[in-house]
């Protein structure tokens, strides 16, 4: 079967360092941090008093929040980001073709109402919880809101492969327009600031005390953050028809999972998820011109990306720009690799690539291009995005130069 093009028409992200994606370039190039004092709840008594929260978000901003009285922050934040790619689409409302548009949203924590029905449970027994909070308390409801609001009663799927969910969303989205299934979606990743994530990740010692410093020879861990970003994908035939602003190409994707590998990436199945990619793309590896990292900025994490990066691209990997985007925003969760390919789009289309901030000193057993400190102008034909997780569950999409 011969595969239909896609490509990226719309960007929308809410994130720590911006809301919309100008607002959000800007600052990336910048190499603003988004990383603050917790305020969603008391740190008193943690090793980690950091995190990177979105203070300014506001729902009204986006949509008439009368509307849905019960959505949680999860649910408010993946409305508003699409609500962004729809209107950098060009695409009103009114417009989008409901049968054939799919939603496919990836998450790691799902909805912030089940913390919230947990948590009053755990205080209160079962009578202490709202019966709006149960409704809403189920993942899947991300995905259903969004297709709600907008009106989208074609597919609708909700993924949640952890870290790397968004890439698997965006994976998903280009295999369902590729084949015809549908002619466009909205694809992407979301998770509101969870208090659980917090707490998990400080009690696995993973979290640095104050500031993430990806490929750092003295990288202490990772930070959480939040945010979601959406991507419009549709057929280029469809994009050209309408004069669509076109940021990039999905040329495709590829996946490993190491499940016997359960709480850090592998080695081994880091580098088979890129060969994967570069393989169902039919790319050359001297064709591609830079790497979104996963880099979480956590020891073992960050050694095992490099050292796939290195056996993958053993002739070039030391003039291979690769950058950790985490070092600026924490973790995301599910978001994640949503907003590193929205980074990969706008490098792509830009020709800029970010750098990874708070580098310091230099880790031998690293030993990357990691883009220090400073965004680079550096020629993007061809961006890889790394997005790995918990059960190893690993997922590479490739983004193209559209010509």
């Amino acid at each position: 079967m011969n595969k239909k093009r896609v490509v990226v028409t719309g960007l929308g992200i809410i994130s720590s360092i911006g809301q919309g994606k100008d607002d959000f370039w800007k600052s990336l190039i910048a190499g603003k941090s988004g990383i603050s004092k917790v305020s969603s709840f008391d740190t008193a008594g943690l090793r980690c008093h950091s995190a990177g929260e979105i203070k300014d978000f506001n729902p009204d901003n986006y949509f008439p929040s009368v509307d849905f009285p019960f959505l949680s922050r999860t649910s408010q934040l993946g409305i508003a980001a699409t609500a962004l790619a729809f209107k950098d689409a060009k695409i009103s409302t009114d417009l989008i073709d409901p049968e054939t548009t799919g939603v496919i949203i990836g998450t790691t924590m799902g909805e912030k109402n089940l913390e919230t029905t947990v948590s009053a449970w755990i205080n209160g027994g079962c009578e202490n919880i709202e019966n709006s909070k149960i409704l809403q308390s189920t993942p899947n409801n991300i995905s259903t809101n969004i297709g709600f609001y907008f009106g989208i009663t074609g597919c609708n799927y909700l993924i949640p492969t952890a870290c790397a969910a968004a890439n698997y969303s965006i994976g998903y989205a280009f295999d369902l327009i590729s084949s015809g299934q549908v002619n466009s979606a909205i694809a992407g990743g979301v998770d509101s600031f969870s208090k659980i994530a917090f707490c998990g990740f400080h009690r696995l010692y993973a979290m640095a005390p104050e500031k993430c410093q990806p490929f750092d020879k003295n990288r202490k861990g990772m930070l959480v953050g939040e945010g979601s970003a959406m991507l419009h994908l549709e057929l280029l035939d469809s994009a050209l028809k309408r004069n669509a602003h076109i940021y990039a190409e999905i040329l495709g994707y590829g996946l490993s999972c190491d499940a016997s590998h359960m709480t850090q990436p592998k080695t081994e199945g880091i580098e088979k998820a890129i060969l994967k990619a570069l393989k169902e793309t039919g790319l050359k590896k001297e064709n591609v011109s830079y790497i979104s990292a996963h880099g979480t900025g956590t020891p073992a994490n960050d050694k095992a990306e490099c050292a796939a990066i290195k056996k993958v691209f053993p002739d070039n990997y030391e003039n291979l720009p690769v950058s950790s985007i985490k070092s600026m925003l924490g973790h995301t969760m599910g978001a994640a690799s949503g907003i590193e390919a929205i980074t990969c789009c706008l490098s792509v289309e830009n020709d800029i690539v970010p750098a990874t901030i708070n580098y310091e000193t230099p880790d031998p057993e690293c030993g990357i291009d990691c883009v220090p400190n400073t965004a680079r102008k550096h020629k993007v034909e061809v961006a890889l995005n790394n997005g790995f997780a918990f059960g190893g569950n690993n997922a590479c999409v490739v983004f193209k130069k559209f010509s």
